[in-house]
Formats: structure tokens, sequence, C-alpha cells
């Protein structure tokens, strides 16, 4: 299966996700209020890390627990693990073959907290260092640029989220996710011309804010991995502390703007840099406001706001493979990457 077809395999994904696990996470979601979870704990690397960064928002928003990210050279080269107690430590991974991953659930089972993993590979180490599974269903994945893992990781995030709360609305918003993933699968065709507009850019940055923020990583990791473009992510407020300074006509600025909190800070910002500043923007948003101000807009279906980045990733996706093509690069082994990645 090459990337393309990941990429379109995954309302199918989603769908099996939601059919084959979410009970399993009910059940884990009930094992750990009787556990008395009082923060998450979360280990992670590469486009797994910026599943957790979602993570970091959701569960603090919508279930009111802090969410750290692990060092986890602090658990393998240093040596000198902090003390969890009272964390649920969670690894997400898509192989779950990484060693300093794996060692963060090790030593949080040492210290006695519950352990988690997300994965796409349930008998992995990581898997058997976790006092509970989630299965992300992803199947095979072939090409070396994750997309549809990484969309299953987020579903897997969502639902032990929307379990941990036993909400009945946002599960039924999680069930419409996939159709929706759908419906912009299906507009493809319109971004390809587009994304070569942009072939022989060198640079850009990358905008979101919020539960966006990790699709504003995890375009900008897609777009350095597939284009070789060096793609700066930036939180919209950050960007404002200094790196707009780099901003000039036709700098290529991309932002991934949908209705919600965070909106209208973004919308005054895309219209200060498309005015004052005549930058070049490239926008996902399901807001024709921000639509507006775009160069190259990439349109989304309006969903909540904490479950868009299942969504709003997927233009980025379509619009990053477009531009590898267009650049006459390999979609499926990008240079001196490999699928599986072990740290220490």
């Amino acid at each position: 299966m090459s990337l393309i077809d990941e990429i379109f395999s995954q309302p199918a994904v989603l769908r099996e996700a939601m059919r084959a696990e979410y009970a399993h996470i009910e059940r884990i979601a009930a094992r750990l209020r009787d556990a008395d979870v009082r923060f998450l704990f979360i280990a992670a690397r590469g486009t797994s890390d910026n599943a957790a960064l979602y993570a970091k928002y959701l569960f603090g928003a919508c279930n009111g627990l802090p969410v750290a990210l692990a060092a986890p050279s602090l658990f393998t080269i240093y040596r000198q693990p902090p003390r969890v107690e009272g964390a649920l430590v969670i690894g997400i991974s898509q192989s779950g073959q990484s060693p300093d991953i794996v060692s963060v659930l090790e030593e949080g089972r040492r210290q006695g907290a519950p352990t988690l993993a997300i994965t796409n590979a349930p008998d992995s180490p990581l898997a058997q260092a976790a006092d509970f599974v989630i299965d992300v269903h992803a199947g095979a994945e072939l090409a070396v640029a994750a997309t549809k893992s990484y969309t299953a990781q987020l579903l897997a995030v969502a639902m032990l989220s929307v379990a941990l709360e036993g909400s009945a609305e946002r599960l039924e918003v999680l069930r419409s996710v996939p159709d929706r993933v759908a419906e912009i699968l299906e507009r493809a065709e319109t971004i390809e011309p587009m994304a070569a507009r942009y072939r022989y850019m060198e640079q850009c940055v990358i905008l979101g804010r919020g539960y966006n923020y990790a699709t504003a990583f995890e375009w900008a990791l897609k777009m350095k991995e597939l284009t070789y473009t060096v793609a700066q992510p930036y939180s919209s407020a950050d960007f404002r502390h200094g790196p707009i300074a780099v901003v000039e006509r036709g700098f290529p600025v991309m932002a991934v703007a949908p209705h919600g909190a965070v909106f209208d800070d973004l919308l005054a910002l895309l219209r200060e840099l498309a005015e004052e500043r005549r930058a070049e923007l490239v926008v996902v948003s399901d807001e024709e406001a921000a639509l507006a101000t775009a160069t190259t807009p990439l349109p989304m279906p309006a969903v909540p706001e904490w479950v868009s980045p299942l969504m709003s990733i997927i233009p980025a996706q379509l619009f990053t493979f477009s531009l590898t093509v267009a650049r006459g690069l390999d979609t499926e082994r990008p240079r001196g990457l490999r699928k599986v990645t072990r740290t220490r």
C-alpha cells in the first residue's frame, strides 16, 4: 500500500477502530477511575509525540486532568526518572519498539503507577510493559511517513477522553469523524494543482493554537520528511513574540484555523499577515473569513473544536503529498529515514 493509499484508507481505519476498540476502552476507563488518576504522564516520539500534544489539550480541557510530556532521556541516559505517583503513565508509539518509550512505562510500573500503551502493535515491547493496551487498528503502515496511524492515535486518545467522561454527546461526535474525513478526501483532486504552486519553496512557518497546535507540529513534520522544506511550527501566540519578524512579502505561512475558542486570535493574525505583511497564506479552516485571507484555501467540515485535529490534518496530508509529487521526490522512501526508529 502506497502513501496515498494509506491517506485514503483513513475513513475505514477510523471506523474499524471505533467498532473494535471503544467497548474495551470503556472497561479501561472504569479501571482507571478506580485507580484515582490525578494526571497523565505521556512518553512519545515523532508523530506520536504530536498525538501526545493533542492529548495535553484534550484531557486538560475535557477531563480536568493535567498532562505532562515525558523526557525519556531522564529514564535512559541520565537514569534519574521523576516520581510519577498519582499518574497514569502512557506510551504512544506506532511500532511499540523504541526502547526509551518502553523504559518510561517500565519505570512507571516499578513505581506502582498504572501504565497504558497506545500502539499499532499490540504484541510489541511497549504493549508488554503496560497494564492496559489500546490497539489503534491502523493495520500495516508501509509508507515511512505516518498518516493513518497518526489519525488512529488521535482517535484512541479521544476515545479514552470520552470514555473517562462518560459523555454520550461527545461519543456521537466521534462516531461522525470517519464520514467527515471521507468528505475531505472527496475533494483531494482540487489540492494537487494548488500545492504545485509551492514546488520551489525552501522554508515556511506553520501556525496553530489550542487543540490544533498539534496539527501545526504534525504538518511541519510531514513537510520536513517528504518535501525537505524547512517548516517551523508555532503557536500563533508564540509567533507574535519575535518569529513574526521573518515574514515579508511572499513569505509562505501555513495555518490551521478552524472555528473555536482560539479562532478570533488566529483570524486577526492571518489578516495582519495578509494585509500588512503580504505573506503567502495557505489556510486550513471551516470558516469563510479565514479561508478568504488565503492565497491557497483548504476547506474542512465544521466540527466541535476538540475533535477538529482529526479533520484538519487531512488537507495538510494531501497538500504535502501533492507537493512531494510536484517536486519529483519519492513519496515512499524519504531520504535517510526508516519506518521504525529505535532511540535510547
